[in-house]
């Protein structure tokens, strides 16, 4: 097959997946097409023999096409209408089918794109390739110009926008997230439980086992990762995989050596074990009718979203 065959080939197995990109950047179905067929133009010029990850190459290219085109806009509100297909992409010149376009517009879920549409280009771009398509940080910041860490803040500032409107952009039609929250305000969840975690550092801080036998649900379980416990091995710590109780939790934080600070993981209220600012561990909380329903500590940050408060 002549190489030019062949990438048009590839391409088009890659066109769904680049339009759902697009879309997600643009809100816009003709816009998101325009970007494709640029992805095209530029991928048919390059020296595509030379691509070891084809897929993450177009969508690299398909990023940059749409993030420019996103920076060019004039100020003006997008109607956000129009969905990405699950297949191919229609030609440019499909006439477009409002019934149709109305359903999938429901399948994405405006209320994903009106909270996208509020980002900044760089933020909207980290968020979108990073949690929706799983690019690495890595490969986002040379697209944003940016550090794989200022990438990360850039989705981080992204997903605590969703978590202010309680919004959950993975589910299906990104509706309102269910969850504990007895308000059901996402808002008000994230801050009762960032007033319970800091009411168990300072507890934790001054001893108070009575103090955190009241936060802890009675069959709490205390885990840490495999990295955590080899790191207790090496210094002469046991660190157990996991323990069970609150009895025993308590007296685990009970007047700790060290001094966690509170912070952000994922979006989530959380601790963070970070001499010189550099965060070394996490300790993720579950929480459920104000009591701490189970602790995860982790040494292995890798793919974490951790902010410092």
């Amino acid at each position: 097959m002549h190489e030019h065959d062949w990438l048009a080939a590839r391409f088009e197995t890659d066109r769904p997946r680049l339009r759902a990109v697009a879309y997600r950047m643009l809100a816009s179905s003709a816009e998101a097409d325009d970007a494709v067929q640029e992805t095209w133009l530029r991928a048919s010029r390059a020296d595509a023999a030379a691509v070891e990850n084809m897929s993450g190459w177009l969508t690299t290219i398909v990023a940059r096409v749409s993030l420019n085109m996103l920076q060019s806009r004039k100020s003006r509100r997008e109607e956000l209408v129009d969905a990405p297909e699950t297949g191919g992409s229609p030609r440019l010149d499909t006439p477009v089918d409002p019934e149709r376009e109305a359903l999938l517009a429901e399948s994405v879920g405006t209320a994903m794109l009106l909270i996208l549409d509020t980002l900044t280009p760089a933020e909207r771009l980290a968020f979108v390739l990073h949690d929706m398509f799983a690019v690495p940080f890595e490969e986002i910041a040379p697209i944003v110009d940016r550090t794989p860490a200022a990438a990360r803040q850039l989705a981080s500032r992204a997903r605590r926008r969703f978590q202010r409107q309680g919004v959950d952009p993975g589910a299906t039609g990104a509706g309102p997230k269910a969850g504990p929250a007895q308000d059901g305000s996402a808002d008000t969840h994230q801050a009762g439980k960032a007033d319970l975690i800091h009411a168990f550092l300072t507890a934790s801080r001054e001893g108070d086992f009575e103090a955190l036998l009241a936060m802890l649900a009675p069959d709490i379980a205390l885990r840490s990762d495999r990295t955590v416990v080899r790191m207790g091995a090496a210094t002469g710590r046991h660190a157990a995989a996991e323990i069970r109780g609150s009895d025993a939790v308590a007296r685990a934080f009970a007047k700790l050596s060290w001094d966690p600070v509170p912070a952000l993981v994922d979006g989530s209220a959380a601790l963070a074990y970070a001499p010189d600012g550099v965060p070394r561990a996490v300790y993720c909380f579950g929480v459920a009718d104000n009591l701490i329903t189970g602790i995860d500590v982790r040494a292995d940050l890798t793919g974490l979203d951790i902010v410092l408060c």
